[in-house]
């Protein structure tokens, strides 16, 4: 079985959730399955071996599928969180979702000036979460050597979001 089909198999579609018209994708069952989550995990970060220094997860899902990853990779992990979580010197980027408002947040001194950052997080809808997380990085001082994700909703189009920056997919639907 393949990464994809792995995450197709397990993955459950929750209709109106968390509001009527959202179709979530819940990856929840990737994350209980030891087998599937190393899979998983193997498959975000294949793409990018060699060239990333360390692995960045985006709040909440994405930590999960980021810290996997980077255990199995050997390499650290990098916490970007929503606003208000962090202590110490900081930045924030605010930006829309599908269903809303949000702020991101990094600390400055995490990683050093020029550490190349895999980001990874669960689903690429309309590139809102994946864009600001970026751009953090980017801020930071750091560089974006490519985005990982479980699964890419193609009709949202979030690539345009992330844009020019390379994308990796497990599944897109």
């Amino acid at each position: 079985m393949t990464a994809a089909s792995t995450v197709e198999t397990l993955t459950r579609v929750i209709p109106d959730f968390p509001e009527p018209g959202v179709q979530f994708m819940d990856l929840t069952p990737v994350l209980a399955d030891a087998s599937a989550l190393a899979e998983v995990s193997d498959a975000l970060v294949a793409p990018f071996l060699g060239e990333v220094d360390v692995i960045a997860g985006v709040e909440a899902r994405g930590f999960a599928f980021a810290a996997a990853a980077a255990a199995r990779s050997g390499l650290g992990l990098l916490l970007i969180r929503k606003a208000g979580k962090l202590p110490g010197e900081r930045i924030a980027e605010s930006y829309s979702l599908e269903y809303g408002q949000a702020t991101l947040e990094v600390h400055l001194d995490q990683v050093p000036a020029g550490t190349r950052v895999l980001l990874v997080d669960d689903v690429l809808a309309t590139g809102g979460t994946l864009g600001a997380a970026a751009t953090l990085i980017e801020r930071a001082g750091w560089h974006v050597a490519g985005i990982s994700v479980v699964l890419e909703i193609a009709a949202l189009d979030g690539r345009a979001a992330i844009a020019p920056r390379e994308v990796a997919v497990v599944r897109t639907v």
